[in-house]
């Protein structure tokens, strides 16, 4: 056998070995209305909770406290509050937003049903955009906003967040704490002025 016949047969015997390595596919997320339930019962990492919806917990703990930030792994479902909610979907589903998809959610003490859910064209209660929020904590936080992670500074007090935390429908009797109840009544508030800037937009 001559150098180039041996040149043949090894690339061959290459792309045979290449062929014959097991790829393991993506893993898909799938996020419906049943997967968000009380808020307490995920896991608290400072002032946001968090799960993994593919059970890989230890990964999404793991990013979240990392101290010079990192990325999440897919099926990372984040909570600031009962009513809205981030997941992280497989490799590849939205590169615009990092594979973060957003959820506007309605919760009671019957469950939860989904308002609305996208990746750059969902708003929240106030009339903000989600993804325009996270976007200044691309990096290195992965689209995550904390205090000190550039976001832009939301109209709600630490309080606020808290007592919404604290009086989830989905987890039974509210837990509220003093003040809650005067937060709350802020909070709704702001949910109206929110609501009524749409309402004006959209006729504007």
């Amino acid at each position: 056998m001559n150098r180039q016949s041996r040149r043949r047969l090894a690339g061959l015997l290459g792309v045979c070995s290449l062929l014959g390595v097991p790829v393991q596919a993506e893993v898909p997320v799938t996020v419906e209305a049943q997967h968000f339930g009380c808020i307490r019962e995920m896991t608290p990492v400072r002032h946001f909770y968090l799960t993994n919806l593919l059970g890989n917990l230890p990964a999404s703990l793991a990013a979240a406290n990392a101290p010079e930030g990192a990325i999440y792994p897919p099926g990372t479902l984040i909570q600031l509050v009962p009513g809205e909610a981030m997941v992280k979907r497989e490799a590849g589903f939205s590169p615009a937003t990092g594979d973060w998809e957003f959820f506007e959610l309605e919760v009671s003490a019957q469950g939860t049903q989904i308002r609305a859910r996208g990746f750059a064209e969902v708003n929240n209660r106030f009339g903000g955009n989600c993804f325009a929020c996270h976007a200044p904590a691309r990096q290195p936080w992965d689209f995550v906003c904390e205090d000190n992670h550039g976001c832009e500074s939301i109209p709600v007090t630490r309080q606020m967040i808290g007592a919404l935390q604290r009086s989830d429908p989905r987890c039974g009797e509210a837990e509220l704490q003093d003040g809650d109840r005067w937060a709350l009544f802020k909070l709704q508030t702001l949910v109206w002025l929110g609501e009524a800037r749409a309402s004006l937009a959209r006729w504007w």
